[in-house]
C-alpha cells in the first residue's frame, strides 16, 4: 500500500499494491491475524477452473457514464459482454426515469495481422468513429490482453486523440492477465477518472460522493436529514458531474472492494475525507459507520438521534426474525467486502454460518487504515467463522463443500454461483443489489427474504431429484482443497 500516484498511466495490481490473495483455507480469525501481522501469502491452485477479468470490471463502471463513449481496444470476442452491460444500463435508466438510450460501446476488432503490424491506426479510426456517431463528452479506451502483449502505446495515442477531438480521450489499462484479482479493474477505471477527468475543487459543497455499482438511491433521506446531498458515482453520472467530485464534503463506499482506490485517491489528492469504517451492514456495523459519518460531517448529535430512533424501530422486528430463524445454518459465496457484509447480516439474524467462499482478500485497503477491515469487524462483533475459503469462483471447490455441509440456505451475490446450491436441493438466495442489505432496514430486508427462501424449498427439492452434477463421485469424495497448495491446506470439514 502506497501513496496514490496520478502521474503514471497504469495503477499497480492489487497483488503488488495491497498484497491481496485469491487462495486460502482456514478460519476467518486466522486470516485476520495473518493479514494484520503482515504474514499473509497467497496459495496457488494446481488446477483452476475459471477466473474473472479485470477488463470487465473496468468496463462495468465506465460504461455507465451517461455522456461518455467506450472503445474496447481488443479482439471482437472481448466485446461479448457488451449486451450484458447495455441491459444493466437500460434497466437503470428505467429505474431512474431517464430517457431510454443504448450504451455507446465500440470495439476495435484486433485481428492476427494487427498483432504483427500494430493496431494504432485501427484504434484512432475507431475513436474518431465513436466521436462522430455518439458525440460524447469523453471517450474511455480500455486495453486488453492483446494490446498488452504487443506493447501498444495506448497512452500516446489517446493523448493525441484528445488534442485532435477536443475532449478527454482516456486510456484505462486493464489487461486481463495484469492481475489474478478481477477487482483490480475497478482500480484501473477509477485511476483513469481521477487522473484525466477530475479537476481541482473550486469550492467545497454539501455533496457526499457515494461510490456504488448501480444500486438504488438509499442515501438520500439520511443525508438530506443532516443537511447534505447524495452524489452517486460512477454509474449514471455525467462527465461534468465527475469533474468536480473533488468538491464533495466526504466519500462513502457501498463496498470497499469496489471503492478503495477512488476513496483514497480523492482524500489524498483533493482532501475529500473518506468514511473509513466498513460499510453499514448489521446493527453493530451500522452504528459504527453512522458515528464515523457524523464525526466527519460534524453531525454527531443528529446521528445519535437517528441511531436511537432506528434501534427502537428495528430491534423488536429483528428479535421476531431471530426467533423464527433460530437453529438454521447458512453458507455464503460473494466478493470480499460484500461477503463480509453478508456474514454480519447472517450473524445478526442468529444463523449459524457454516462457512464462506469469498472471491479474494485484501489485507488492507488503499487508505491504509485498519479500521476499514470488515472481516476483522465481523470476527470482533460476532466471533470466528470456521471453514473460511478464499476462492476466485472455483465452482468445483464450492460444490464439494456444499455437498458436505448441506446448509439450510446458501446465500450468493453473483448469479453464476447460485445453481450449485439449487442442484443439490439447498434453498439458494441471490441478492444482486448491493444496497439491499445496507443499514438497519437492510437487516430486515435480508431477514424477510431468507425466511421466505427457507420456507419455499419445493422447487430446489424437485430440481435436485431431476438434475445431475458435472462433477464425478470421485471428486465429491476428495478433500475440497486437494488442488490448493502453498501450505494453506487445513482440514476443517
Amino acid at each position: 500500500m502506497g501513496k496514490i500516484n496520478l502521474k503514471i498511466p497504469e495503477v499497480e495490481a492489487r497483488e503488488k499494491r495491497l498484497g491481496s490473495i485469491t487462495g486460502f483455507n482456514g478460519s476467518a480469525d486466522e486470516l485476520v491475524r495473518c493479514s494484520q501481522a503482515g504474514k499473509l501469502r497467497d496459495s496457488s491452485r494446481s488446477f483452476s477452473q475459471c477466473m474473472g477479468c479485470s477488463s470487465g470490471q473496468a468496463f462495468c463502471q465506465l460504461s455507465m457514464i451517461k455522456d461518455a463513449a467506450m472503445v474496447n481496444h481488443a479482439p471482437v470476442g472481448c466485446a461479448g459482454d457488451f449486451f450484458g452491460f447495455n441491459f444493466v444500463y437500460r434497466v437503470g435508466q428505467m429505474q431512474r426515469d431517464l430517457p431510454s438510450t443504448n450504451g455507446r460501446y465500440f470495439n476495435t476488432n484486433i485481428e492476427e495481422k494487427d498483432t504483427v503490424f500494430g493496431a494504432g491506426e485501427k484504434l484512432k479510426a475507431t475513436v474518431r468513429e465513436a466521436y462522430k456517431r455518439a458525440k460524447p463528452n469523453a471517450i474511455f479506451v480500455t486495453t486488453s490482453c492483446a494490446t498488452g502483449i504487443i506493447g501498444e502505446d495506448v497512452e500516446t495515442e489517446t493523448e493525441e486523440l484528445s488534442k485532435e477531438l477536443g475532449i478527454p480521450v482516456v486510456a484505462c489499462f486493464c489487461e486481463g492477465f495484469r492481475s489474478k484479482i478481477w477487482t483490480s479493474g475497478f482500480d484501473s477505471a477509477y485511476h483513469a477518472i481521477v487522473r484525466k477527468i477530475v479537476k481541482p475543487p473550486r469550492k467545497k459543497t454539501n455533496k457526499v460522493n457515494i461510490i456504488n455499482f448501480w444500486g438504488s438511491h438509499i442515501f438520500d433521506d439520511i443525508l438530506n436529514r443532516i443537511g447534505y446531498e447524495a452524489q452517486y458515482v460512477v454509474p449514471f453520472s455525467t462527465v461534468a458531474d465527475l469533474e468536480y467530485i473533488s468538491e464533495a464534503a466526504a466519500t462513502i463506499q457501498v463496498c470497499s472492494t469496489l471503492g478503495t482506490y477512488m476513496g483514497a485517491a480523492l482524500e489524498q489528492v483533493y482532501g475529500v475525507p473518506e468514511i473509513k469504517s466498513p460499510p453499514a451492514y448489521g446493527i453493530a456495523g451500522t452504528d459504527q459507520w453512522l458515528r464515523d459519518l457524523g464525526k466527519v460531517l460534524n453531525k454527531e448529535k443528529e446521528i445519535e438521534e437517528i441511531i436511537n430512533e432506528e434501534h427502537e424501530r428495528v430491534i423488536p422486528k429483528l428479535n421476531e426474525y431471530r426467533e423464527l430463524l433460530k437453529g438454521k445454518t447458512a453458507y455464503l459465496t460473494a466478493g470480499a467486502a460484500h461477503g463480509h457484509a453478508i456474514i454480519a447480516l447472517l450473524r445478526e439474524l442468529g444463523l449459524e454460518v457454516q462457512g464462506a467462499a469469498i472471491f479474494h482478500h485484501d489485507p488492507i485497503y488503499d487508505n491504509g487504515d485498519k479500521a476499514s477491515d470488515a472481516l476483522a469487524q465481523d470476527v470482533k462483533n460476532y466471533g470466528d467463522i470456521k471453514n473460511y475459503n478464499v476462492c476466485n469462483k472455483q465452482s468445483y471447490e464450492l460444490v464439494n463443500i456444499l455437498n458436505r455441509v448441506r446448509p439450510d440456505i446458501m446465500i450468493a451475490r453473483h448469479g453464476g454461483m447460485t445453481l450449485w446450491g439449487a442442484k443439490l436441493g439447498i434453498p439458494t438466495l441471490l441478492i444482486g443489489d448491493e444496497q439491499f442489505g445496507f443499514g438497519y432496514q437492510g437487516v430486515l430486508n435480508y431477514a424477510g427474504r431468507i425466511a421466505e427462501t427457507i420456507d419455499n424449498k419445493e422447487f430446489v427439492t424437485n430440481l435436485a431429484k431431476h438434475s445431475s452434477m458435472p462433477y464425478t463421485k470421485w471428486w465429491l469424495e476428495q478433500d475440497p482443497f486437494t488442488f490448493l497448495g502453498g501450505g494453506a491446506h487445513v482440514k476443517n470439514y
